[in-house]
């Protein structure tokens, strides 16, 4: 079977390279997307504990604040018409999906769908041979598996 991270014939090193850096882009964009998915998940669990506070608020005889957290705070949208649901949404649909997209469709077509390339190359150069912590692949002889604790 052929390795799926060796370079097919003709790729380029300038190739490689832009593929990696489309790649490193495609990643900073997952982690941003982790952080908006972290905003909306932080402000549903603050607009929750709002229902706390209103309740809090009551119970210490102040029902003008606990009406005005209700009425001008709790379930307010984030930016005109949005939940944050909507944000993601928005964000997936027009952005992250067409990225995605763009990039699944270069490594096709630029390397034979073979992915990281360039990390696998840099590995290669990296790695010390013959030292058993720096095997080319899981399953090349003499790998090592950490040893359990509990062994």
């Amino acid at each position: 079977m052929e390795d799926p991270h060796r370079r097919p014939e003709g790729v380029s090193d300038e190739t490689v390279e832009a593929l990696g850096s489309l790649s490193k882009a495609l990643e900073t964009t997952e982690r941003a997307r982790g952080h908006l998915f972290s905003f909306h998940q932080l402000t549903g669990t603050a607009d929750l504990e709002l229902d706390r506070a209103v309740t809090l608020l009551r119970e210490a005889g102040h029902t003008e604040w606990a009406q005005r957290v209700e009425r001008e705070i709790l379930g307010r949208n984030v930016i005109p018409g949005h939940w944050t649901f909507q944000i993601v949404e928005a964000y997936d649909r027009t952005y992250y999906q067409e990225f995605r997209d763009l990039e699944r469709e270069a490594v096709d077509r630029l390397a034979e769908g073979r992915d990281h390339l360039y990390e696998a190359e840099m590995k290669e150069a990296r790695r010390t041979r013959g030292h058993p912590d720096h095997t080319a692949r899981p399953d090349s002889p003499g790998t090592r598996t950490p040893n359990s604790p509990f062994d």
